[in-house]
């Protein structure tokens, strides 16, 4: 009894010196760092949409190690590589005890080390942290593993496995492998890559591929494959299928070894750099670029720069976007990635530039919304000063009067420019920010009028957000380039489905400057409607359009806003759009027009068929045009005037002289004073309505006059050391034209003259009164300041 106590006692302390010992080792796993290496940052990987890879960076260490997320490895390997390596590795708590009883007694037993007792887990802390083939060296790898197994989940123990595990030279990883050995991901194998992929670690510097290691791969490949298949651990086919296991490995024996690493994928180098450097620290990039589209894409844009190059232009930038999702397909940042002496590196889609004239179809569609303007209205396409501003057309000329639709087609600036001025600039900006611009300076008042013809800058990113609400219903979300999660935002109207309508109309006429000649050979691709632009001294060409299911920018020019005459978004942005459009657009089948009928929001409304405008009792034509239900031009047909006039003389006459003469009522057409004035200087007149008969009162309108010049809110500027004389300043007003006009300025008499003719005023420096009274007494004033410029 006395020794049984003394046993029990012993045991006791035995259990409790296990325990302590169990105890210390736990806190040392615990208080024990990890192995540095296995947070070593991996490889940024970019994927295309259907998650191919697309660019692979080199790890920070300079090593191809791609993370390996057990979920994205073919669980045929994995069931290969358990039954291979660590059969029990889900049992074990990172040492197998059972291994270790089985090799220790098969080595005695051969009288020479044939086998290992090495776990996964403990593989895997040899490849983190190599030390001599020791008994001391196994010690601390159990106790490594060990630790491993105590604070990672097998999961995450056997991703970092198939993650670090070495392929010769600086490869490591089953997925890295995978892609340098095969050229795919390890998420479809076969088996005999499986079997290449388990042979190689095994002596990965005596296996890897390279010509001299080609038979003994070969030998090792086959046996691994023999024992996996003795194991039922490789497959042979769907269950149904008869496939023996010799026949599996007679198609093994007879597949090839890769003989080479394959390159990684270095596609898309601009979007990866950029999106790397956007999500620093995410070792996965899943976008929504389309490996299809980007190559073609890719393609057209080398071959341009073929003929391009020579020319001066040296840098060019494209952008695809899935305009029902607003996933962006493609994006190209440059010519060359690689041409260092002319900025091949600078991502170009996200770099901002002048648009040009691409901004205008934007404007157009807002002032159909705002009720201001329609598409069949005439406009004014002449001469005006802002200030010190001048816009001009692109060829230098003016065309007078022209609709609306036409200014568009034929990228008119002025009208454009006047437009904006109604629809306010601020306005302007906040729909571009509506449809996801962010580069816009926020300073008030920092743009001016010359935003309509390019005087902002924006990216081809933005630039295609605003053309994928116009190619819809008038909304946009976001556009999208990663896929990562998140619900996607509420879509933003820019413009109502109406005004879209009516502008894609406008941009889809062809008989316009813009037209490719090639085109007009060879046709252009389905329901495409676009718009191009040259920026201020032709350093920056565009051209952007949408077919039936894409949205594509292109933009051509310097880094460094070097000009040069080639630079003009018809002849050299223009061929590139369309070629792009029709490769990615829907071949082989026709597509329904959704374009033939107008949305909702839309209605008939009958205009006079001269001006567009709603007609006037003296419009004797009229037609029928589309105009917003909510927002319809009310101005009346300011051309048409119906005067009385006396038979014989062809005078006007009115209510006090009717009598005794024979008269009739005729229409006349009249236009507007600014548009006579610039006639009368390129020495051209129109026909004007009759002058009043003797004793009778002129007729036609009785509206005062209006100042056009200087405008509201301008400001002059003097330029010190030049003589007032020759600063004069335009007086300019507009009325009927049979009026004549008194001009005061601070209530001093400055004039008389016609009302299609200028007063010239000598300004000083202050605020001033401008006074316009014609031949009735009707009056207009206008305060205008004066500055020196410093």
């Amino acid at each position: 009894m006395r020794r049984f106590r003394h046993l029990l006692k012993k045991l006791g302390w035995t259990a409790v010196g296990v325990l302590s010992l169990m105890a210390v080792g736990v806190a040392a796993a615990w208080w024990v760092p990890l192995p540095s290496r296995l947070t070593a940052p991996p490889s940024v990987v970019m994927e295309y949409r259907d998650g191919t890879p697309a660019h692979v960076f080199l790890a920070p260490d300079e090593r191809w190690r791609i993370a390996a997320p057990v979920e994205r490895i073919d669980p045929a390997y994995l069931r290969a590589l358990l039954a291979l390596e660590d059969k029990r590795f889900y049992a074990h708590p990172g040492v197998d005890p059972l291994a270790v009883v089985r090799a220790a007694a098969l080595n005695v037993t051969r009288g020479r080390r044939v086998s290992g007792a090495s776990t996964l887990t403990m593989q895997l802390v040899r490849v983190l942290e190599p030390r001599p083939r020791t008994l001391s060296s196994k010690v601390v790898e159990s106790f490594r593993a060990m630790q491993l197994e105590l604070r990672l989940t097998k999961e995450e123990v056997l991703a970092a496995y198939l993650q670090f595990v070495p392929y010769g030279r600086n490869v490591e990883g089953v997925e890295a492998a995978a892609l340098a050995y095969f050229g795919h991901t390890a998420a479809h194998l076969s088996p005999a890559e499986i079997a290449t992929l388990l042979a190689v670690p095994q002596n990965p510097n005596r296996r890897f591929p390279v010509p001299e290691n080609q038979a003994r791969l070969r030998a090792a490949r086959d046996e691994v494959a023999r024992r996996l298949l003795d194991v039922e651990a490789l497959p042979r086919g769907p269950e149904e299928a008869s496939v023996s296991k010799e026949q599996v490995l007679e198609e093994v024996r007879a597949s090839s070894v890769p003989r080479e690493m394959k390159a990684f994928p270095r596609e898309a180098p601009h979007a990866a750099v950029w999106l790397k450097g956007q999500r620093p620290g995410q070792a996965l990039l899943r976008t929504t670029l389309d490996a299809g589209t980007q190559r073609l894409v890719e393609r057209l844009m080398r071959d341009a720069a073929v003929t391009l190059l020579p020319k001066g232009i040296h840098n060019g930038t494209a952008v695809v976007v899935d305009r029902e999702q607003g996933g962006v397909l493609a994006l190209v940042g440059n010519f060359d990635f690689f041409d260092e002496k002319h900025g091949g590196q600078i991502v170009g889609f996200v770099t901002p530039r002048s648009p040009g004239s691409t901004l205008k179809p934007l404007l157009y569609a807002m002032g159909i919304d705002l009720g201001m303007v329609g598409p069949e209205q005439l406009v004014a396409d002449i001469p005006m000063t802002y200030g010190g501003y001048s816009p001009r057309n692109f060829d230098g000329r003016f065309l007078g009067l022209v609709r609306l639709e036409y200014a568009l087609s034929q990228s008119l600036n002025m009208p454009f420019v006047r437009l904006l001025e109604r629809v306010g600039v601020e306005r302007f900006l906040g729909a571009l920010r509506g449809a996801g611009t962010t580069s816009l300076v926020a300073e008030p008042g920092h743009y001016g009028l010359s935003a309509a013809v390019g005087g902002i800058e924006m990216t081809p990113m933005e630039v295609a957000g605003v053309y994928v609400a116009l190619a819809g219903d008038g909304r946009t979300r976001p556009l999208r380039l990663l896929e990562e999660g998140q619900p996607r935002e509420d879509p933003v109207e820019v413009m109502s489905p109406g005004a879209a309508w009516l502008t894609r109309k406008a941009l889809a006429i062809r008989d316009r400057p813009d037209f490719p000649e090639r085109r007009r050979l060879t046709g252009l691709p389905a329901r495409v409607h676009w718009k191009t632009g040259t920026s201020f001294g032709h350093r920056d060409a565009w051209a952007v359009g949408s077919g039936p299911r894409h949205t594509a920018v292109v933009w051509l020019g310097n880094f460094d806003h070097s000009p040069s005459v080639h630079l003009v978004g018809a002849d050299a942005a223009g061929p590139v759009l369309f070629d792009i459009l029709e490769g990615v657009g829907p071949r082989g089948r026709s597509l329904p027009d959704e374009d033939v009928n107008a949305p909702n929001d839309l209605m008939r409304v009958e205009v006079c068929a001269y001006s567009g405008h709603l007609p006037t009792e003296a419009c004797t034509q009229r037609k029928e045009v589309y105009a917003r239900r909510t927002s319809v031009p009310t101005a009346r047909c300011p051309y048409h005037q119906r005067v009385e006039v006396d038979v014989a003389t062809g005078l006007a006459v009115g209510p006090t002289c009717r009598a005794g003469r024979e008269t009739e009522s005729r229409v006349f057409v009249t236009w507007p004073a600014t548009i006579r004035r610039w006639l009368e200087e390129q020495h051209r007149r129109l026909p004007e309505p009759p002058s009043a008969a003797p004793g009778c009162e002129p007729g036609g309108e009785r509206a005062a006059p209006s100042i056009v010049s200087p405008g509201a809110g301008h400001i002059t500027l003097l330029i010190p050391g030049v003589p007032p004389e020759k600063q004069e300043l335009p007086l300019e007003a507009e009325a009927s034209h049979e009026r004549a006009l008194t001009w005061f300025v601070d209530g001093a008499l400055l004039g008389t003259a016609r009302a299609d003719e200028r007063m010239w005023w000598t300004p000083s420096v202050g605020t001033h009164e401008i006074l316009v009274t014609d031949d009735r007494g009707l009056t207009a004033k206008r305060t205008h300041t004066v500055r020196e410029h410093r």
